[in-house]
């Protein structure tokens, strides 16, 4: 009898258990592990010096129904998607805090649960931090870096504009920009009131941008963040495979947006790195054209560069095809000279080169595969001239955003640096822009092109958008439905 009881009192205890568990179910990312994450902390603290603290700012709360993304910065230096979220590193002692809002029990029973101050210990040993208290406790804790006893630490934080969703600094300081411009808006940014509110509660502080530095740590990519732009961009490029076999005179570019939407939701992705960018005919020519509500014509081609936001990393694929399946002679000639400039630059992508070798060496490459060659309008062969003098066809880092933060023009090429290739040409009589994009990563003898195996050949690309697609299965019918 008294092991009965006994099995019975462990059950009780083992269910009660379980039950907690269910009750503290919790998404925390599983890429990183918490060394890499201490790792990149470290990297900061040793980069500050001795003599000073790092303050880095989470994301806020956004309203209404939109999902929670935190900001690039805050999630690569702790994986923690709290909004309003603070993280403080001390160069003095060389430990990491975490701040967290308090629990609010009312919005998890909608949400579920969300990390804050009360998961403490169950947050050090995810992150690795050092220790996790509540945001009330920031201020005083700054107080304690060194203000009593003068001098006070030099105290870095960003002052480039956070990265949230599918944006990139570029276009997050354009942004800002027409704020100013606007005589009815003008607000400052969000990283400016941060810096004014240090100041003045903490005019001690001597302030400095950080994000110098974490722009060089972000520019090298790790092996698990390469894996994920990997994974990122076999994702987009199914997405763009999927859109090439959905093209039929007749169908819209929306829809084609949609074709690969579904793609990127069914491996996992979030939603978009960015704004599809999908033009037919002289839409193209417009080089971010995002509006995607025309038809698409017969004997135009059609644009389109997409990627997802992957697990918080994102791509940059760009593929060209004709909306009736097969390319004219004067579009064939424009491609394939295309198509072998991006042959010819990742030809001598390696570590220790710089982009302007890369480039004059396509360049003089591309000047041999134009003798003899024929184009059957002169416009076209001057277009491709002069497409040799342009040097945009070497672009910019990818990575936690689109437009990645980091420098790969005028610098030593190295290994984990990952950027696009983007060869393109204008013939602005014909508001004709023909370009492809592919994913270049720096490897330790040479380079990779991570999407590689998206059809970019004539042939490959024209047997693709022969195959049926995902509209063709599941077309769109007239709207409203018809009751029957």
């Amino acid at each position: 009898m008294k092991s009965i009881k006994t099995f019975a009192a462990c059950a009780l205890l083992l269910f009660a258990l379980v039950c907690t568990f269910a009750q503290e179910k919790h998404h925390y990312q599983s890429d990183f592990s918490k060394e890499e994450l201490a790792s990149r902390r470290g990297r900061i603290m040793e980069s500050i010096g001795n003599e000073a603290i790092a303050l880095i700012q989470g994301a806020s709360g956004l309203p209404g129904f939109s999902v929670f993304r935190q900001s690039n910065t805050f999630y690569y230096l702790t994986g923690i998607e709290s909004a309003h979220a603070y993280l403080l590193l001390n160069g003095r002692t060389k430990q990491a805090t975490l701040y967290l809002p308090h629990r609010n029990e009312g919005r998890e029973s909608n949400e579920g649960k969300v990390l804050s101050a009360e998961d403490g210990e169950w947050i050090v040993q995810l992150t690795g931090v050092h220790r996790v208290k509540g945001v009330e406790f920031l201020s005083a804790d700054l107080v304690s870096t060194g203000l009593i006893r003068p001098p006070a630490p030099v105290l870095y934080t960003e002052l480039s504009p956070a990265e949230n969703g599918n944006d990139s600094r570029d276009e997050l300081l354009f942004a800002q920009a027409r704020a100013a411009a606007d005589p009815w808006d003008g607000r400052p940014s969000r990283e400016a009131m941060f810096v004014q509110k240090i100041k003045e509660r903490f005019p001690q502080f001597e302030i400095r941008d950080l994000s110098p530095t974490l722009d060089a740590m972000r520019l090298i990519k790790s092996p698990k963040e390469i894996e994920l732009i990997r994974k990122a961009t076999h994702i987009a490029g199914l997405g763009i495979i999927e859109a090439m076999r959905s093209t039929l005179p007749g169908v819209y570019e929306y829809q084609l947006d949609a074709a690969a939407k579904y793609i990127f939701h069914l491996y996992g992705s979030r939603g978009d790195g960015y704004a599809s960018i999908i033009g037919g005919g002289t839409n193209a020519y417009m080089g971010h054209y995002f509006h995607k509500t025309d038809v698409l014509k017969a004997g135009d081609l059609v644009l389109m560069d997409y990627a997802p936001d992957y697990h918080y990393y994102t791509s940059d694929v760009t593929r060209l095809w004709p909306v009736n399946g097969k390319f004219t002679a004067e579009q064939r000639e424009l491609y394939n000279f295309i198509v072998a400039y991006r042959d010819a630059l990742f030809r001598y992508i390696k570590p220790g080169i710089t982009s302007n070798e890369v480039l004059d060496k396509a360049a003089a490459d591309m000047k041999q595969y134009l003798e003899g060659k024929k184009f059957v309008k002169p416009a076209h062969l001057k277009a491709v001239e002069e497409g040799l003098k342009f040097r945009g066809h070497f672009q910019h880092p990818v990575g936690m955003a689109v437009h990645d933060v980091g420098r790969v023009h005028g610098v030593a090429l190295q290994p984990g640096m990952v950027f696009t290739i983007d060869p393109m040409i204008w013939i602005h009589e014909e508001r004709l822009y023909i370009r492809i994009e592919d994913m270049a990563l720096v490897t330790a003898d040479g380079v990779e092109n991570l999407s590689a195996f998206v059809p970019s050949r004539i042939e490959d690309v024209e047997r693709t958008i022969n195959e049926k697609g995902l509209i063709e299965f599941r077309p769109a019918v007239d709207l409203p439905f018809k009751s029957k």
